[in-house]
């Protein structure tokens, strides 16, 4: 019997053309912790960390057609926002340009030494339809490491509680 092999779906938007202009809202996930802390609710960037940023921001130096916006690293995760411009040459898809930030940050963060870092497969992605989610969408990036120690704080209280009982 010859196995048969699970194909997953992909998470893009079914019929949606991902290299026309607009804006996207990407979380690219890493298989660790691996960019810094949050220490006093702000993100500390390491050394890896730092190469992820220096990578984002290449991305709109390398494709002309791309303006980015809010960014943030988290521990194991980055958000950003990316608007694709309306152009008249070729664009690249927005699965294309986060597969080369994935690329270049993997072999730049390989290069000094870490060899098993690695991303996760695939991207979460949200079309940004409107000024409202945008607003959004920068506000939760802005206090992305605010809402994390808030988050874990939530989670490690509730489970002091639960203790108890």
């Amino acid at each position: 019997m010859i196995p048969t092999m699970i194909r997953k779906t992909s998470p893009r938007l079914p019929g949606y053309d991902y290299h026309k202009s607009g804006k996207y809202f990407v979380t690219i996930r890493a298989k660790q912790d691996n960019f810094g802390r949050i220490i006093n609710e702000s993100m500390i960037l390491n050394e890896l960390g730092q190469i992820v940023k220096q990578q984002w921001k290449w991305i709109e130096t390398n494709f002309t057609y791309i303006k980015l916006d809010e960014f943030c690293v988290m521990p194991d995760h980055t958000h950003g926002i990316i608007e694709i411009l309306p152009s008249t040459q070729k664009t690249k898809s927005l699965s294309n340009i986060i597969g080369a930030f994935k690329t270049t940050s993997s072999k730049q963060i390989h290069n000094i030494g870490f060899s098993n870092f690695k991303w996760q497969r695939s991207f979460h992605d949200q079309i940004i339809n409107n000024n409202e989610s945008l607003r959004n969408i920068r506000n939760y990036i802005i206090n992305n490491a605010i809402l994390h120690t808030r988050k874990n704080l939530y989670v490690r209280n509730r489970e002091k509680i639960s203790s108890f009982r």
